[in-house]
């Protein structure tokens, strides 16, 4: 890697001293982002300092005409699967931290995986979100040994067809082993973007606790031939205000130095965790009413960037937020290794969950508000990856990929995994998507894929 990535702390609070944005000013930025080709960074500061609730409104309406624009009425849905909670690091908000000694430890080995992985299909998941601890336990041939073992399992002719990870940073060459896999996104949370409060919360001498080395990972992963990267910050380390800028800056210069941005950006707030005391006392808490105008802002400021939501969040909450920006979430989650063939056992859970439903129900709740749940992993599969997803998202030709593709593996589910009330209400809301696309070819072959479904093909996608 040639040139360091930094962030000019300085810069960023010297943009959020601005005064709230006119009438006439929030209506020009807010003009350019009904364009969809995004925000620069002093159009976002600006919007970060607005706080009268008219004009917050406004924000919020142009982010769902936005998010309507480029994904439509459709949510992917995934799910998190634990391989261990063992770690080396002494992080301050997270129950995995070393001196937590009332955590039971566990890393799982690759039948207890594929166990994980067998219960996941059973319910209805085709996308999961591999994590860990970071500890030598689950070093990069663990990972990848992992990543192979949860691929191989099936059930008739179900299998989890894409897998994402969440991982500790890694060398180039690491991740150039790692590129070898059939995995989807990189993931790795900055957590803080402020490097000084970045050290209060990450003491002694540990991996993590090397600000830059974490700062760069994207970069590293992308120069290693990892095409699709998310980030993320935990909200209520820092200024919530700091972390937006930081987080524009990142994607900045991961576009310029690769040609692409952020695939996925995740919103977590700070939640309680067993053993670890900053959860007791939120430096920098984020409401729900700042917390939905943030994720309005970075929707129509990188416009083409998914957004996830976890269950972190509440039913209610994250239902509100898939109007706003939400383009992935998690459902039916559980937070400690193990748990999804131990439902019952509920030791050693990274944090609290905010919302328990099963995957049906939040399913359900989708359905009533009119999303099409998507278990769609096409573009993977199909190589439109990186800068090549990009080429179709900016000008909006990728649509025309992502709703037939979530109507296809919706359908699959429904007939597969539904219950008979849910597969009822979700077959007419297919039906009724189906009956407001106009009458073109694509049109006839989408029902016709839709049609092989009944008849019982499998994992169709364009």
């Amino acid at each position: 890697m040639n040139n360091v990535f930094t962030i000019n702390r300085e810069k960023l609070f010297h943009l959020l001293e601005g005064n709230e944005p006119s009438t006439e000013q929030l209506n020009a930025i807010l003009q350019k982002a009904r364009q969809l080709k995004g925000l620069e960074l002093e159009d976002v500061a600006a919007l970060l300092s607005v706080q009268n609730l008219d004009k917050i409104k406004q924000i919020m309406e142009v982010a769902k005409y936005v998010k309507e624009e480029i994904y439509g009425k459709r949510l992917v849905l995934f799910a998190p699967l634990y391989t261990g909670n063992v770690c080396v690091n002494n992080c301050v908000y997270c129950a995995f931290r070393r001196a937590n000694k009332h955590l039971v430890r566990k890393v799982l080995n690759m039948e207890e995986i594929k166990q994980e992985a067998q219960m996941l299909l059973k319910d209805g998941h085709k996308r999961i979100l591999l994590i860990c601890g970071e500890s030598p336990r689950n070093d990069i041939n663990y990972v990848c040994e992992a990543i192979r073992s949860v691929y191989s399992i099936r059930i008739g002719k179900d299998n989890i067809r894409r897998i994402n990870v969440e991982l500790a940073p890694m060398t180039v060459d690491e991740f150039r082993q790692l590129a070898q896999e059939k995995i989807g996104t990189y993931v790795c949370f900055q957590e803080t973007y402020d490097p000084e409060l970045y050290k209060e919360y990450h003491p002694e001498d540990t991996p993590k606790s090397d600000y830059l080395y974490r700062l760069n990972v994207m970069h590293r992963a992308m120069e290693a031939g990892i095409p699709d990267v998310g980030l993320g910050v935990l909200f209520g380390l820092a200024d919530y205000r700091f972390e937006i800028l930081a987080l524009m800056e990142h994607a900045k210069d991961l576009e310029n130095k690769f040609g692409c941005g952020p695939h996925t950006i995740s919103f977590p707030r700070i939640e309680p965790a067993e053993g670890a005391p900053l959860p007791e006392n939120i430096p920098h808490k984020v409401s729900d009413d700042n917390f939905k105008k943030i994720i309005a802002i970075i929707r129509i400021a990188l416009p083409y960037t998914g957004i996830i939501l976890s269950t972190r969040e509440s039913d209610e909450l994250r239902t509100e937020l898939f109007n706003y920006g939400i383009s992935q979430i998690s459902a039916g989650s559980r937070t400690n290794p193990g748990a999804y063939s131990h439902v019952a056992d509920k030791s050693g859970s990274q944090f609290a969950l905010g919302d328990h439903r099963s995957l049906e129900e939040v399913i359900s709740g989708m359905i009533d508000c009119g999303y099409i749940p998507s278990f769609c992993t096409g573009c993977y599969r199909h190589g439109r990856v990186g800068a090549d997803f990009m080429d179709l998202a900016k000008p909006g030709l990728i649509k025309q990929f992502c709703l037939p593709n979530a109507l296809f593996s919706f359908k699959e589910y429904l007939y597969d995994f539904a219950g008979e009330d849910t597969r009822k209400k979700g077959l007419a809301l297919i039906t009724k998507m189906i009956e407001q696309m106009p009458d073109t070819k694509a049109k006839q072959k989408i029902v016709e894929e839709l049609e092989a479904i009944d008849d019982g093909k499998r994992d169709c996608y364009f």
